[in-house]
């Protein structure tokens, strides 16, 4: 599998990333878990997504008891995770509100947490979840330059963030994001118009895709719009060598030059190798142009 350079000086991921935000309801124990964490690997996805909300701040201990278990593989793998959100959660019973927090102590405290529900010293990357209207920046830079300073984080990006939000924190770094992390499919078009990934390949910082595959609404049988992009995927795919509709879906994210890395969110191994194999689907424009404008509803201009 392809690996991919998150801006010079970045950290190299996997093209595909396995994301585990579902992995409490998956009932892995650690060891099924080590089997898929192993799976994954023999294919070429090191990279893993978490975030301490998951699983109502479940999934990161869950994930954490599994490196426990066989330490050897953290040295193997990349570990993503992302704070900021604040749930109302029994984990949580200080939270009155759901909200976010993006000041200085708590992300210090939230990535020393991550850290210790991970069973690791350092995190690969740090995301801020979502924009926080009371974010403050000059904030922002000193627990990320503290995080860095003290070893425990490497890199640093955002998820779900505007451009001018992006510039934002980014104005106040003397080291880059490396990435956005943002929704992005066949049936969510609008980073491709409002200016996400331009900034993305103008800064040369490849973005992630979460539920690249909409979350499992492509294949809605009640959903008029997914009917219609799941009939240009399914004649794409016949036109390439009869690849699967969800095949197809990924192999038009990736045919995108901001150099997109999906994060799957699957614990079947064979859905991951499925998507693994979508990395050699390699769509002419007028067949990438067929499924935009199926999802559209329209030709473009």
């Amino acid at each position: 599998m392809t690996r991919i350079q998150l801006t010079d000086g970045g950290p190299t991921f996997s093209r595909l990333v396995a994301g585990v935000w579902r992995l409490r309801e998956w009932g892995m124990d650690s060891r099924a878990l080590l089997d898929f964490i192993h799976g994954c690997l023999d294919l070429g996805v090191t990279t893993f997504d978490n975030a301490d909300i998951y699983g109502g701040y479940t999934c990161e201990a869950l994930f954490g008891a599994a490196l426990a278990a066989e330490p050897s593989l953290r040295g193997r793998i990349e570990l993503v995770t992302k704070c900021g959100i604040q749930l109302v959660s029994d984990n949580r019973p200080a939270n009155r509100v759901h909200h976010y927090d993006t000041g200085r102590d708590h992300l210090v405290a939230a990535a020393e947490n991550s850290l210790r529900q991970l069973h690791t010293d350092t995190l690969d990357l740090l995301l801020i979840h979502r924009p926080d209207p009371l974010m403050d920046a000059d904030e922002v830079a000193e627990a990320f330059g503290a995080l860095r300073a003290a070893g425990k984080v490497r890199h640093f990006g955002v998820s779900n963030f505007m451009p001018w939000q992006f510039h934002l924190l980014q104005s106040r770094l003397d080291f880059p994001l490396v990435t956005n992390q943002i929704e992005l499919s066949v049936l969510h078009l609008d980073p491709l118009h409002d200016g996400t990934l331009d900034q993305a390949q103008r800064l040369r910082t490849p973005p992630m895709a979460w539920s690249p595959l909409a979350g499992g609404r492509l294949f809605d049988p009640w959903d008029e719009r997914a009917a219609r992009v799941r009939a240009a995927l399914e004649a794409v795919g016949q036109e390439v060598g009869g690849a699967g509709a969800d095949q197809v879906a990924l192999a038009w994210l990736l045919r995108h030059p901001a150099r997109i890395l999906p994060v799957l969110g699957t614990g079947k191994l064979e859905r991951v190798r499925a998507a693994a194999a979508a990395e050699a689907i390699a769509l002419d424009r007028q067949q990438w142009f067929t499924i935009w404008e199926a999802s559209a509803g329209r030709e473009v201009p």
